[in-house]
């Protein structure tokens, strides 16, 4: 018998057993701490450096790190001095086939494009997978990922921590239950991009720094030569790499009404941009350095058709819709029959209903979503090792099944940005049907090696 199968048979067989010790705060179960090795769960990390420097150390907290990967040397050496035990690679294909049956479990903290080749290879191997916002470089990678997850019966879960908060799955408990009425239109801005769009390639190649495997850095995107604008941050706003304010934020801010209102697999959807002022999205290299996106959505069980609209580059919602509320840099509001709620931060940490007047007297109902049993970016991980541990994929609010199908609906507005024009979306096929322009922006043509199937 294959130490993998020691692993994964004991994380099902003892499935039972976690349940039985879990006890109940704030409607939310809470495994009992696991002490023998055995029963630890060994982590590899992919992408070791700025936010999976913390992901790696989250999930340190909770069980072994025994891979540690990042493209970039100087990120890998600092991370290994911490896990010294840890074997160290450049290239997540090399240390996901060398240790193999001695991994449970990957965090993937990468480039938005780097996402779904990476984490379809460990679902593939069956080891549970946590992935960095938004879930992959395109809708269709999104759904790709998702239907891989289910296949496969691993434990997911998407880094956009806001899941987490109480506040944020009450807010989703008032909307559900018709608190505001019939929710027919939502607003979701932000603050990104906080780094350069609309800005073309440099005309000039500059030599590839020594610590940098600058070819596993470009992974599934054309070759292209390298320059100091990709590495280490400024990624996002690159149409190869990234996926502009839209992706780094929507997963966020956009997540609370999205899950309320199932915001899914809209008709069509618009975007405006400046073409002037964007010399390098129409060149195909960085997108706009502002947009406004409209999603609309046909009537979907009890809820009536609805509009999301989205703002970045310094573009909001009208200060006149918040009933004299400061309007913040981000936020996101929801406007029903009865009223509107009001969320004044990315992750959904708290929230106002709108008028207040109106809603003096008003209380929550009933509680009928799970708790956290931690709040924040850690317990985002913490759910996630919960439900490897009870063998119920349900039990991370953001796993793929949802977190899937969220970043399939957001991405959809980067399409419509590179159609130009409204773009009808056939979602029993993944395609937008009257755009086949795009296509490329939905199955990209994979660099040989770094292929998602």
């Amino acid at each position: 018998m294959t130490r993998r199968t020691t692993r994964r048979d004991f994380l099902k067989t003892s499935a039972a057993a976690s349940a039985a010790a879990a006890f109940w705060i704030s409607d939310a179960p809470v495994l009992a701490q696991r002490t023998t090795p055995m029963q630890k769960l060994n982590f590899a990390c992919i992408g070791v450096g700025g936010k999976g420097g913390s992901d790696t150390d989250h999930v340190a907290s909770f069980g072994n790190i025994v891979g540690l990967c990042d493209v970039d040397e100087k990120n890998l050496k600092r991370k290994a001095l911490r896990y010294k035990d840890a074997k160290t690679f450049s290239d997540y294909r090399e240390m996901l086939d060398a240790l193999g049956d001695k991994i449970d479990a990957i965090t993937c903290s990468t480039p938005d494009h780097s996402h779904a080749p990476a984490c379809v290879r460990a679902i593939r191997m069956g080891k549970h997978v946590y992935c960095q916002k938004p879930l992959t470089w395109s809708a269709w990678e999104a759904r790709r990922m998702r239907e891989l997850a289910a296949e496969h019966g691993v434990c997911t879960q998407m880094g956009n921590q806001g899941t987490t908060l109480s506040k944020l799955r009450e807010a989703v408990e008032i909307i559900k239950t018709g608190g505001l009425g019939e929710v027919r239109e939502v607003h979701v801005w932000t603050n990104r991009p906080i780094w350069p769009q609309g800005i073309g390639r440099p005309t000039q190649s500059m030599p590839v720094p020594p610590t940098l495997h600058w070819n596993l850095f470009l992974g599934p995107a054309p070759e292209r030569p390298y320059a100091n604008v990709y590495h280490p941050f400024k990624w996002r706003g690159w149409i190869d790499f990234g996926t502009g304010a839209l992706g780094d934020m929507a997963c966020h801010t956009a997540n609370m009404p999205v899950m309320a209102l199932d915001l899914f697999d809209p008709e069509w959807v618009e975007a405006q941009f400046d073409e002037k002022d964007s010399p390098g999205f129409l060149q195909g290299e960085t997108y706009p350095k502002w947009s406004i996106i409209k999603f609309h959505f046909p009537a979907r069980g009890n809820f009536p058709a609805c509009d999301l609209i989205w703002y970045d580059g310094g573009k909001k919602v009208d200060q006149k819709l918040l009933y004299g509320e400061k309007r913040t840099n981000s936020g996101c509001l929801v406007i029903g029959s009865k009223g509107s709620l009001y969320s004044p931060s990315d992750y959904g940490k708290d929230y106002v209903l709108l008028p207040k007047d109106r809603f003096k007297d008003y209380k929550p109902p009933k509680p009928f979503l799970p708790r956290a049993s931690e709040e924040g970016d850690r317990g985002q991980k913490r759910e996630w090792i919960e439900a490897i541990q009870a063998g119920d994929p349900s039990h991370a609010m953001a796993n793929f099944s949802y977190a899937g199908r969220l970043t399939e609906t957001i991405l959809l507005g980067n399409l419509a940005l590179h159609a130009r024009k409204r773009i009808q979306w056939n979602a029993a096929e993944c395609r937008a049907s009257n755009a086949p322009e795009v296509e490329k922006y939905l199955r990209r043509p994979y660099r040989k090696g770094f292929e998602v199937t």
